[in-house]
This record gives structure tokens, sequence and C-alpha cells, in this order.
């Protein structure tokens, strides 16, 4: 297959973020109030209220490794409308059940919108395997990027739609999801099929690894480690978030616009991230994620006013983008084009099963011991992840120091 122009790169990469933009959107208007809704469905006992946003997660992962081969099966175009498809099907899902009082209905059809999220995280892979070697970092910032418009769209459509299906509240905005995927598809049916090609300059592939050899390289551990970490420490803290923000008195319109201001900090940086690694290197970047996770953590414990709140969540978005894109960075780097499909969804196989136990155990955590135990679990596991880190760098940069001594 001939390696795609930096032009048609950047076009795909522009309509995967397009797309990004909108059928994402799908995503924070079920983290927003997907634990609300499921404190309103639910009858004395709320300890599940984050079950719903669990059952997102769970279906996310339930849906990479499905997503990952038909996509490879149908290609890029057909199999992301078959994405947006499914996640139609679960807006319609969750809207029914609101509508039917059911909480498990709505965990289910929740769920279902996950699965389709689990082709939405499949841009970002779709976006590099499209790019030339020095573009892929800037590639996936791209797609992600597009989650800036999905930091403002997602949460207001909850303002606005939230009442529209009175008197059941969060209906409209669980319904709205379903016109989003349909935009989407229309954004995704401009792709076009990579051009193969016979003759000499063709890119010839190595054949693939088996899948055991490609995760026990040391970089794919200490990058899915950085990936898992980050992502499920984001996941923790910001399911508990909207619950803990209402418990201290304010209202639901603050505490969505408190989501916002967190999705907008975890895409506004892709401007920028795929520059910064290219330039420093995609463990600097990671690295610098990891400590900004610790900022959140330090300034959420400091107190419970509503610019605590809104700073601990931006800090928590500003750290999630650069600790998960630096990790897909360094995750691109371990396979080959033909080990792409395997790889990818197990990644995210591993990953989004890590982060809906976090969001699962969010709920339990709040509960139990409040938004404080929140925070303070990020700091155990920040140092793992960075330990982990600083020992793959220093073991890469000793053996590149004997190679280029024995040279």
């Amino acid at each position: 297959m001939k390696r795609s122009t930096p032009s048609e790169a950047r076009r795909t990469a522009l309509i995967l973020a397009a797309s990004q933009a909108i059928v994402g959107s799908a995503a924070p208007i079920s983290i927003s109030i997907g634990a609300l809704a499921g404190f309103y469905l639910l009858g004395a006992d709320k300890s599940l209220a984050t079950a719903p946003v669990t059952g997102f997660n769970i279906g996310v992962a339930l849906g990479a490794l499905p997503a990952a081969a038909i996509i490879k099966r149908a290609g890029q175009r057909n199999g992301f409308l078959t994405g947006t498809a499914v996640t139609a099907a679960g807006g319609a899902l969750a809207t029914a059940a609101m509508f039917a009082g059911d909480f498990w209905l709505f965990a289910l059809g929740l769920l279902v919108v996950g699965i389709g999220g689990g082709f939405v995280q499949q841009f970002r892979f779709a976006a590099a395997d499209n790019a030339p070697p020095a573009f892929k970092a800037r590639a996936i910032s791209f797609v992600l990027a597009g989650g800036v418009v999905t930091a403002i769209l997602g949460p207001q459509i909850v303002i606005f739609t939230r009442e529209l299906l009175a008197p059941v509240m969060f209906a409209g905005s669980f319904a709205a999801i379903m016109v989003l995927a349909a935009v989407g598809a229309v954004i995704l049916s401009f792709l076009r099929a990579p051009a193969k090609h016979s003759t000499g300059s063709e890119i010839v592939e190595e054949s693939a690894r088996p899948l055991a050899e490609i995760i026990a390289q040391p970089r794919f551990i200490v990058a899915l480690l950085c990936s898992v970490g980050t992502f499920a420490l984001m996941s923790f803290v910001m399911t508990g978030a909207p619950l803990a923000m209402v418990g201290c008195g304010f209202s639901t319109d603050e505490a969505t616009l408190g989501i916002s201001w967190h999705v907008m900090a975890m895409f506004a940086p892709s401007f920028f991230t795929g520059r910064l690694i290219h330039r420093f290197g995609a463990e600097t970047i990671v690295a610098t994620g990891l400590a900004l996770l610790v900022g959140c953590a330090l300034i959420a414990l400091s107190g419970i006013a509503l610019w605590q709140f809104w700073s601990a969540l931006i800090l928590l978005g500003l750290g999630w983008n650069f600790g998960f894109i630096g990790a897909t960075a360094m995750v691109a780097d371990t396979y080959r084009s033909s080990e792409k499909g395997k790889v990818q969804g197990i990644h995210d196989l591993v990953l989004f099963s890590s982060v809906a136990f976090a969001s699962l155990m969010s709920g339990a955590v709040y509960n139990a011991y409040g938004w404080d135990m929140l925070n303070w679990v990020v700091f155990p596991i920040v140092a793992v992840c960075l330990g982990a880190l600083v020992m793959h760098v220093f073991t890469r940069s000793r053996a590149g120091r004997v190679v280029e001594n024995e040279g």
C-alpha cells in the first residue's frame, strides 16, 4: 500500500477530527450526566449511581477488538460508519430507559453507546496509520483536537436538552446522541479508501510477529502502563466530580460546566501536543502529564470551593492530554503496519477495561470515603507510572551508549 502524502494524511486527519468532535460528544454527555441520571433512577441506595458511566466504559473496552477487526475487514470508512450506527442504537436505548424508569436498561444503553465509542477511539490510530512517520504524532493530535468542539458541544447539549422531554429528566440529552451519530456518519462518508499499487515503489510490509512478542517489548509495557494509569485516574476522579459538586451544594449546571472545562482542557492542547512530542520526545511529555495529575489532586485536596473543583478538573484534563497522547505515540512506535490491528485492539481492550473498573470504583469510593479519597489515590499510581517511565528512559539511554561505544 502506498504511503499517504502529507496533504492526504492531513485531509484524513481533519475528517476524523471533525467526526471526533461530533460523534465524540456522546462521551461527555454520557459521563457528565450518566451518574446524575443513575442517581435520579435509583431508589434509596445510591451507591451504584456511577454504574451507567461504568457501563459506558465497559462498552468502549468491549468494542475495542471488534472495532479493530471490523475496520480491518470493511475498511476505515465502512468500519467507522458501523460505529455511528451502534452509537445511535445506544442513544435510542438510553432514551427509552429514561422513559421506562429502568436503571439497568439505562446502564445497558450507555454500554452500547460505549461500544460505539470503541470505534471513535480507533480514529487516532487511523490518523497515525495514514500519516508519514514525521507526521504521526501531529496526526494523532489533530484528531484529538476535535475534542475542543466536543468540550463545548457535549455539555451545552446537556444544558439545553436535559428537560426537553419533560417531565422525564435527561431523556432529551440521550436522544440527542442519535442526531450526533447521524451527523458524524455524513462526515465520515467523505473518507477515501487508501489506494493500492502494484508498482516497484510499493512499501513491502514485514511479516507480523506473534502478539506475545510485541507486547513483551519494554517500550510497549511502559507505554501501556502510562496510558492505563493516566486514563484510569482521569476517569476515576472525573466520574466522581459531578456527584461531589452537587453534594457540596452546587447546581447541576455548575457541575456540567465543570466537566465542560475539563473536556476542553483534555483536547485543547492537542493543537500543539504533537509538536511538543516531536521536539522533546514522548517520554518527556508523558512525565509532564503525570506531574499535572499530581497538581490536580493537590488543588482538589485544598478545598471545596467551585474554583477549586473547576481548577482541579482543568489540570486533570491537561494531564490526560499530555500523558495519553504521549503514551499513544510510544505505542505507535512498537508495531509494524502488518501488526497494527491486533496491537491496537489489545491495547484498547486493556485500557478501557481498566477505565471501566476505575469509573465503577469511583462511585463506591466516593460514597464510602468522600471526595478527598478520590484524589489521594492519584499519588501512588502516578509514582508507579513515573518510576517505570524513568527506568525505561535510563535503560534505553544506557543501551544507546553501549552501542555507540561498540561502534
